[in-house]
């Protein structure tokens, strides 16, 4: 079997895809890096993603795979989507698998980070002090108190490409980690992912796939010339409208974003496949694509959000309903000290992703699950027909859940409920 290292190319991203046409058999194998002219870099530095087509396996052996300076992509992304396909047609039998330990790492210096809110900046500070030193955004009188505002420090994120003529001064779906559109009997295996541009791994419209076996760093900063910068929207894994009968398991490590999160947003002006300033590389049109989420297993889940900013585990439903998901085994593994946001989110306040409808969230099982949060289970959508069992709330600060509607929860189910706080459910409008 041929490996990448036996394909001539001007660069790695060259050699993987010379590999790829030549996968007559479905299988690309991507060792640790071997080069008689470079030989002290034994990783492979790419400038643009690498397509996988159908019935394709990209087999990783205990390599690294790293985004180059010049590179605004994907590490992998499904050869069916992408800038001009409008509409990306179905595609089958992709897998991404590790063996050994193996690594994707974001650049040294990215072009872009963060999603299609986020404005880019450079320098786009972290801290307070340097925010205040360093920019020209925050206001005379923010700057005279010394405390910038949630806004002031989350609204930008930064990129090189910032200011430059021609460039998207946003981000976007390229700088998802690994981006799946539209793919049946797909899957993501045994991967440890560094400082991801944006989301790490993203499924949208895909069924019966897998991701399992996945360890994430990354704290929603990177440390660039001497200066921590932010880095916005290091989520996890993001299950996206349309996806069902997926697999999540033996998920491990911290995020900058939330950990992982079902977001079926729908609604909104139409965008055909492949626009920018979105997280959807999907078009959507909802008279041409599912909109709910459904059929979801996620379990042996040992992690937090790094940033302390969001959740271990969020539901969005905007405009589209989540239903028949299992939660099994989760601990929040926050260290003394340190809490993030909650350890589940369910739905939104309305606003900024549109509107969370009544009946939109149910058919929830959640069980077995350790929470060390400011908040161990919020309810700021709409809940019903859902069973909760061995909960263990370690902050004596919050209830076990908060529910911020006067309706929020309906028919929920609850046993064996452990708590260091004073309530079990407490309502915001009590």
């Amino acid at each position: 079997m041929k490996t990448v290292n036996d394909y001539r190319g001007d660069t790695d991203s060259d050699k993987i895809e010379a590999a790829l046409r030549d996968a007559h058999d479905g299988v690309v194998v991507i060792p640790k890096r071997k080069s008689e002219t470079d030989p002290d870099r034994d990783y492979w530095l790419i400038d643009r993603a690498i397509l996988i087509p159908e019935d394709t396996t990209v087999l990783l052996k205990n390599c690294k795979i790293k985004l180059s300076d010049k590179c605004r992509d994907n590490f992998f992304r499904t050869a069916n989507c992408g800038i001009g396909i409008e509409f990306p047609q179905k595609i089958k039998n992709v897998h991404i698998i590790g063996e050994g330990f193996c690594t994707l790492e974001g650049a040294d210096r990215p072009r872009a980070t963060g999603d299609g809110s986020k404005i880019l900046a450079c320098p786009c500070p972290k801290t307070y002090d340097d925010i205040i030193k360093y920019t020209d955004w925050v206001p005379e009188e923010t700057g005279k108190s010394g405390k910038p505002c949630s806004f002031d420090i989350h609204a930008r994120s930064y990129g090189t490409d910032a200011g430059k003529s021609g460039e998207s001064q946003y981000g976007d779906w390229r700088g998802i980690g690994i981006l799946f559109a539209n793919a049946e009997n797909c899957s993501v295996k045994n991967l440890h992912i560094k400082n991801p541009h944006g989301w790490a791994i993203s499924f949208e419209a895909c069924a019966y796939g897998r991701i399992e076996d996945i360890d994430f760093d990354a704290d929603m900063s990177r440390m660039i010339d001497s200066m921590k910068h932010n880095s916005e929207n290091q989520d996890g894994i993001d299950i996206r409208n349309g996806c069902h009968d997926i697999i999540i398991q033996n998920i491990t490590g911290g995020t900058g974003d939330d950990l992982i999160a079902l977001t079926a947003i729908a609604g909104g002006v139409y965008k055909p496949g492949g626009s920018m300033r979105t997280t959807h590389v999907m078009h959507n049109d909802w008279s041409k694509r599912e909109r709910d989420i459904h059929d979801i297993i996620i379990k042996n889940v040992v992690g937090r959000c790094k940033s302390g900013e969001c959740n271990v585990l969020r539901f969005l439903p905007s405009e589209a309903k989540i239903y028949n998901v299992v939660v099994d085994s989760m601990i929040d593994n926050s260290p003394d000290g340190f809490r993030h946001g909650a350890m589940i989110l369910f739905g939104e306040p309305d606003g900024a992703y549109g509107r969370n409808l009544p009946g939109s969230l149910y058919g929830i099982t959640v069980s077995n699950v350790i929470s060390r949060g400011r908040r161990c289970f919020t309810v700021a959508g709409y809940l019903s027909d859902s069973a909760f069992t061995n909960i263990v709330n370690q902050n004596p600060d919050c209830p076990v859940f908060y529910v911020e509607r006067e309706n929020g929860i309906e028919n929920l189910s609850l046993s064996s409920i452990v708590t260091k706080g004073k309530e079990v459910i407490e309502y915001r409008h009590k």
